[in-house]
C-alpha cells in the first residue's frame, strides 16, 4: 500500500508533461491566428480579382 501512495505522490509532483501541453496550446493558438489571416487575405484578393475582372469586361 505504501508503494502505491509513493507512486501516486510522485505522479502528482511530476511536471514534465506541462511543457508539452503549453506548447500544444501555443501551436493551436498560432494555427487559429494564421487561419484567420489567410482567410482575410483570401477575401481581399478575391475582391481585387473580381474588380479587375469587372474592369476588363
Amino acid at each position: 500500500m505504501r508503494f502505491i501512495a509513493k507512486l501516486a505522490s510522485a505522479f502528482l509532483r511530476d511536471e514534465s508533461g506541462a511543457t508539452s501541453i503549453e506548447y500544444a496550446i501555443i501551436a493551436g493558438s498560432l494555427s487559429i491566428v494564421i487561419l484567420m489571416a489567410v482567410t482575410g487575405i483570401g477575401r481581399t484578393l478575391n475582391e481585387w480579382f473580381v474588380g479587375v475582372n469587372d474592369a476588363l469586361k
